[in-house]
This record gives C-alpha cells, sequence and structure tokens, in this order.
C-alpha cells in the first residue's frame, strides 16, 4: 500500500475508534436495569398522615411481586427510596411506608430515638401503620398480592420480622441490621417461609447472643422452610447505608457502611426471594 493510501486508512481507523469510544451506551447495553417509574402517595392510618413512595417496573401489563420496604429509626428518607427503586429494578413492585407520620424524619439520635419509641412501645400503632402501609403495596397497579416480601433496616428490621410473623398473606422477609429483639415473642399468623437476617459481625448494638435467640425461635416456627443468618465479619451498624460512616462520625455512634457486607447482604435477598417469590 503506497504511503498515502496508508495513511488514509489509518485515519480513517482511528476516527472510527474515537467515535466508538465516545458514543454514548444505548438502552440495550444496559438492558439489566429495568425501567421503572416511582412516585410519591398520602395515606393514613388512624387518621395520622402518612407519606410514602412507590417504585415499580414501567411495564406493568402484568404482574409482579410486591415488597414492602420499612425505614430506619431515622424515618422515610432518601435511603429508602433508594431501595425500592433498586427492587423495582429487579422486577418487584416497592412500596417505602411511613412509620412515624408524614415530615416526620430525624438527622440526631435523640428525635429519632422519641419517634421510635411512639411506634415501638404501641403495638396497636406499629399494627396499623404496617398494615396501612402493605394495604397501599397491594392496591398498586401491576402487583400480585398473593406473592409478598418485607424488607426492613435498624428498628425497619425488626418491625418486618415481627409484622411478617403476625401477618398472614407475608411469604419472604428481611432484616438488616435489624432490631431484632422487636420480633421475639410474635404471634405466628402462618404463611412465612422464608427468612433473611443480615448482621454485622461487630455489630454493638445487635449482640450474637441476640441473633442466635432470634434464628433458633424463628427456626421451630412450622412452615418456614429456611431461615439464613448471614453474619459479616467486621461490619458495623448501618452497613448497608451509604451516609452511614458520615453519620458516625459526626453523631460519634459504632455505625459505618460497609460496602462489601451491603453488596453481599443484597445478593442474599435477591435469591431469597427469587426462591420465595
Amino acid at each position: 500500500m503506497s504511503s498515502p493510501l496508508l495513511a488514509t486508512s489509518l485515519l480513517l481507523a482511528s476516527l472510527y475508534l474515537c467515535a466508538c469510544a465516545s458514543a454514548p451506551v444505548s438502552e440495550s447495553s444496559t438492558a439489566s436495569v429495568r425501567p421503572i417509574e416511582s412516585f410519591e402517595v398520602s395515606y393514613e392510618a388512624a387518621g395520622v398522615p402518612l407519606t410514602g413512595f412507590v417504585a415499580r417496573p414501567s411495564d406493568h401489563s402484568g404482574s409482579a411481586p410486591g415488597v414492602l420496604v420499612v425505614h430506619e429509626w431515622w424515618g422515610h428518607n432518601k435511603y429508602v427510596r433508594t431501595r425500592a427503586k433498586q427492587l423495582a429494578e429487579l422486577g418487584y413492585v416497592a412500596f417505602a411506608l411511613d412509620m412515624y407520620g408524614t415530615g416526620k424524619t430525624a438527622t440526631h439520635p435523640a428525635d429519632a430515638t422519641e419517634f421510635m419509641n411512639e411506634v415501638m412501645n404501641n403495638a396497636d400503632v406499629m399494627e396499623a401503620r404496617f398494615r396501612a402501609g402493605l394495604g397501599m403495596l397491594n392496591s398498586q397497579v401491576g402487583v400480585d398480592p398473593e406473592k409478598t416480601g418485607v424488607i426492613g433496616y435498624c428498628m425497619g428490621g425488626g418491625i418486618a420480622l415481627k409484622m411478617a410473623r403476625e401477618t398472614r398473606g407475608i411469604d419472604a422477609v428481611a432484616s438488616f441490621h435489624g432490631s431484632l429483639g422487636a420480633a421475639l415473642g410474635a404471634q405466628d399468623a402462618g404463611g412465612l417461609t422464608h427468612v433473611l437476617i443480615a448482621t454485622g459481625g461487630d455489630d454493638t448494638w445487635v449482640p450474637a447472643a441476640l441473633v442466635l435467640e432470634t434464628e433458633l425461635e424463628l427456626s421451630a416456627i412450622p412452615g418456614i422452610k429456611k431461615v439464613q443468618v448471614e453474619t459479616y465479619e467486621g461490619a458495623l451498624h448501618g452497613f448497608t447505608n451509604p451516609g452511614a460512616t458520615a453519620l458516625g462520625e459526626k453523631l460519634e455512634l459504632p455505625i459505618r457502611y460497609d460496602a462489601a457486607a451491603d453488596a453481599a447482604s443484597w445478593d442474599a435477598l435477591k435469591t431469597m426471594f427469587a426462591a420465595a417469590l
């Protein structure tokens, strides 16, 4: 090939490669991320205004299992909505409920504790707000009310376990760094088949003895096919929340994000839901 022709060929090849490298990724290249839609909803329980969040696949021509998401003691915030969106991307219809009331979120432990105690120390309030959230989930377009999961974080993990035991029609439940004591001694309604407890090995708020006690009690319940406990070595409380480290340092709390534990626990959830829902 002559020198001018060679130079032209190299130039064209270079332009082609540059164009490919700078071209935006098409939707077909990210097919694993399902298109979703999400929106805020207002509802109530026993006269208390509540604000929830729906996330679901954009295509709801068929039906999909529903998943209820219960927030941490900080309240219904951006974090719990992010989890709802992640569930929708997996193909589930998710509803992030509100256990405190519209506008009640906390950034300081004193406020979080006050809000939490209003719920945790009043079984009727907890039940009413949980069941109101479940009703909102089951009323959504595209949801299959015969296939239902619940997940919860921190305070929400304890509520999720307790109410999944006491509510017929819930198939699977997952608790992430959850307040497990809330679920002990619950009255079982039947129907629950799968349980996942994801906990930090260095979580001083959820000691190993409590994890074992919860595992043994749940394993003795007729009808539950599998109780899976995943303990992540070195992980502290709040290990799934990317904002936990900064908040822990600011407020001198034993909480910290752990990316590896977060990813592993989410994979465990996906596996359980695939089997149970």
